[in-house]
């Protein structure tokens, strides 16, 4: 089978691959949102891109060092999640995939609770209110969107939007290029177009599902899929942190003013592995590796806050320096996790007492004291 011609949507790009801002026509009706951005926020967007990469690489570190049962890189996504990650606001709700370190990161979650989480310490049961309104990583492919889906259905439900920015509440789901292959994520976009629902589908299009490349997956670009729908669909350059942020910002206030669910096309590249499982050299070429390397998110930002002048030799200093202390940080928790008691998979059954568990509960802890002292 020939390739899919991937590449016919136009993308809306704000930076050139060289860090200039040549926003191209596309970019036209989004470049508004860009006056929200102050320099302080511009400059809070590269400290989030570099320190989130190197949390990424320490725990990947720490898991081939036999801390964690499996990690799921982030490195060169970081454009996309950063961008569409502060594009969001407070009251809105995040359901993710698995490898929106970033965005954790932007609505306030402590990391260690993620690492926790891959290393096999919880059941995969936290309180998004508590998060930051930051739902849990999803490993079944796709599944999250029908659970946004559903929890913007609720949104719909309870009520028209009051028109006020700082009230109304959006929903934002992400996914990848596999998901859009999946039933689940198929089956949400027509509930979603149905309900019009307010929230925004954020696909980053890393271009593999696994050892899967996307033009094996779709014969027309993902963002098509998505207008057969009936979604507002753009396709943007996930490299991009300014039209990430643009162009999410602009769609969820169109979800939360009743205009229907949105969906964003980010094209970005997975430079690493799908996860630590995974050996991407079996299935693809150094030439393409090599091409969206120089590519880098990080490197291209940076070099736009260089030529605007808005950030110095100290600043960067400062971000390495910051990035290093999350890592060390992440490293010195991650070594004193314990191993959780037994209490923990019993006492979360039911909301109150229950004999069942109780006594499932007891026939453990007779079953180990049987063995009496470790030795």
């Amino acid at each position: 089978m020939a390739d899919a011609p991937q590449h016919d949507a136009v993308s809306v790009q704000m930076i050139s691959p060289e860090g200039r801002f040549e926003p191209n026509a596309a970019a036209e009706e989004f470049l508004p949102y860009l006056d929200r951005l102050d320099e302080d926020r511009l400059r809070t967007f590269y400290r989030d891109m570099a320190v989130i990469r190197r949390f990424d690489a320490e725990v990947g570190h720490l898991q081939r060092q036999g801390q964690l049962a499996l990690w799921v890189p982030s490195h060169g996504q970081e454009a996309a999640q950063v961008g569409s990650g502060h594009a969001a606001r407070p009251q809105d709700s995040i359901f993710p995939a698995y490898r929106e370190h970033a965005v954790a990161k932007i609505r306030g979650v402590d990391l260690i609770d993620i690492v926790r989480m891959l290393r096999g310490l919880t059941h995969g049961g936290w309180v998004p209110a508590e998060h930051g309104n930051f739902h849990l990583y999803t490993l079944v492919i796709g599944s999250q969107t029908l659970h946004a889906t559903g929890y913007a259905m609720g949104i719909a439900l309870d009520g028209a939007p009051t028109g006020d920015p700082e009230k109304d509440e959006a929903v934002m789901v992400y996914f990848g290029d596999g998901a859009t292959s999946q039933g689940d994520t198929n089956e949400a976009m027509i509930w979603a177009a149905s309900y019009a629902t307010p929230q925004v589908f954020f696909l980053q299009n890393n271009h593999w599902a696994i050892s899967v490349p996307v033009s094996r997956q779709s014969r027309t670009p993902l963002v098509d899929r998505a207008r057969g729908f009936g979604l507002r669909s753009t396709r943007i350059d996930g490299n991009d942190v300014l039209a990430s942020y643009a162009v999410t910002a602009k769609q969820l206030d169109d979800a939360r003013a009743g205009r229907g669910p949105g969906f964003i096309e980010a094209m970005t590249y997975r430079i690493g592995a799908h996860t630590t499982s995974d050996d991407p050299t079996r299935y693809r070429g150094a030439d393409e590796l090599k091409f969206w390397e120089a590519r880098d998110p990080i490197t291209r930002y940076r070099h736009h806050l260089e030529q605007r002048e808005l950030a110095d030799a100290a600043f960067f200093a400062d971000v390495e320096s910051e990035a290093a202390d999350l890592a060390a940080d992440t490293r010195r928790r991650t070594l004193a996790l314990g191993t959780p008691g037994i209490d923990l998979i019993f006492d979360n059954v039911y909301a109150e007492d229950h004999p069942v568990p109780r006594e499932q509960k007891k026939w453990l802890q007779d079953y180990e004291a049987g063995f009496g002292e470790a030795r």
